[in-house]
C-alpha cells in the first residue's frame, strides 16, 4: 500500500498552521509535508513534528517573493546569488527538521529573457544545489508544473525535467511527479511512471478536474497505486490536493482506493 504524506498547505487549512500537524496525526496520517517552513521556527515546526509523532518529508526552497506572484527564481539569471543563498537557507532547515529532500521551484520564465539563457541559468544553478544539498545527504527535486494554473512557468512536462537531469549529470537529482500537473500537460501516467520510476524520488497528487481528492475526477488512481506498488516506489505520495469540503470529511478516497 502506498504511504501518504498530508500536505498541510492544502490539507486541513480550516485550522491554524501549527494545529494542522495534530489533525494530521488524528487522521491517520504517518508523515507530512508543506510548501515552506520560512515563516516559522524551525524549533517550532519540531516540536509539532515530535509531539505528533509525524515525519516531514518534503519542502520547498525559497520561492522569491510569493506574495507578489513569484513562484520560485531557479531560472531567472539576476536572482543567483540569492538562490544560493536560499539554499543554504533550505538545508539549515532541513537539517534541523530531519527532512532528506527538498524542491527547487524553477519559476516563471520573464518576458523578454532569452530561453537559452534562462536554461543555463537553471542548469547551473541546480548543479550547484545538487552538490551542496549532497554533503548533507539531502536530495535535490525538480517539479514540472502546469501552466494553466501557472501561466509561464518555466518547467512543465517531465521529458523537460528529464532533459534537464541529463544535462546537470548529477547522482543527487531526481524527479517530483505530481499526477495533477502531468494529468493536466501530458497524460500518459502509467507509461511516465513505468519509464521513469528510478528517476522519481517522490510524487505528488489530486485529481482533475479541480484538483481535489483523487476518486473526483478522471484520473483513475485505484489504477495508479496499484501500478506504483508494482513498480516497487518506495518513497512518499502527498496528498496535494483542495479538499471540496472539510479535509476530514473527505478522506475516505484512502481506503476506498487502495484495497
Amino acid at each position: 500500500m502506498p504511504q501518504f504524506a498530508a500536505n498541510l498547505t492544502m490539507l486541513f487549512n480550516e485550522y491554524p498552521f501549527m494545529e494542522r500537524f495534530e489533525q494530521a496525526a488524528k487522521s491517520g496520517f504517518k508523515a507530512v509535508e508543506f510548501l515552506f517552513p520560512y515563516a516559522y521556527s524551525a524549533h517550532e515546526i519540531r516540536q509539532q513534528l515530535d509531539k505528533n509523532n509525524l515525519r516531514l518529508v518534503l519542502h520547498n526552497f525559497p520561492p522569491g517573493d510569493w506574495d507578489e506572484g513569484e513562484r520560485g527564481i531557479a531560472c531567472l539569471p539576476d536572482r543567483v546569488e540569492e538562490f544560493q543563498a536560499g539554499v543554504s537557507k533550505a538545508i539549515e532547515y532541513a537539517k534541523a527538521l530531519s527532512v532528506n529532500q527538498l524542491n527547487c521551484l524553477a519559476g516563471i520564465a520573464p518576458e523578454g529573457v532569452e530561453l537559452g539563457l534562462l536554461r543555463k541559468t537553471f542548469i547551473a544553478n541546480l548543479k550547484y544545489a545538487a552538490a551542496e544539498l549532497k554533503k548533507t545527504n539531502i536530495k535535490l527535486l525538480i517539479e514540472p508544473i502546469n501552466t494553466f494554473d501557472i501561466p509561464g512557468f518555466y518547467l512543465s512536462k517531465t521529458e523537460q525535467a528529464l532533459d534537464i537531469l541529463n544535462e546537470v549529470g548529477s547522482d543527487n537529482l531526481y524527479i517530483q511527479y505530481d499526477i495533477y500537473h502531468a494529468q493536466r500537460m501530458e497524460g500518459e501516467l502509467s507509461k511516465t511512471l513505468e519509464k521513469n520510476i528510478t528517476k522519481i524520488a517522490h510524487i505528488q497528487l489530486a485529481d482533475n478536474p479541480g484538483r481535489h481528492e483523487p476518486g473526483t475526477g478522471e484520473i483513475n488512481y485505484a489504477h495508479l497505486f496499484k501500478l506504483i506498488d508494482k513498480l516497487g516506489y518506495a518513497g512518499w505520495i502527498g496528498c496535494e490536493y483542495k479538499p471540496a469540503n472539510q479535509t476530514e470529511a473527505g478522506l475516505g478516497w484512502i481506503k476506498a482506493l487502495t484495497n
